[in-house]
């Protein structure tokens, strides 16, 4: 499962949008449109390149994104898994 995640660096498109919403990059959306435009998948490797062209995020976002692989991203999902609990 960990090789097929590794291989999905798209699946971070969520959390790079949401990154570049916070600072008030312009079209994020558009950006990250063009960047998997007609790609299968995308490599880490495609992926950190991308993000390192990302004008106007400081660089210790820019690390944290650099950082972050499918693997590691869980999104609200430990937070939802808590929340659980008010609804028994």
């Amino acid at each position: 499962m960990r090789e097929e995640l590794d291989g999905h660096y798209e699946l971070l498109a969520e959390p790079v949008q949401t990154v570049m919403r916070k600072y008030d990059i312009e079209n994020p959306y558009e950006k990250l449109k063009d960047f998997t435009r007609g790609k299968a998948t995308v490599t880490g490797e495609e992926y950190r390149e991308f993000v390192s062209t990302l004008e106007g995020l400081p660089a210790e976002e820019k690390k944290r994104m650099m950082e972050l692989t499918p693997a590691t991203y869980t999104g609200y999902a430990a937070q939802m898994a808590k929340d659980v609990q008010k609804y028994k």
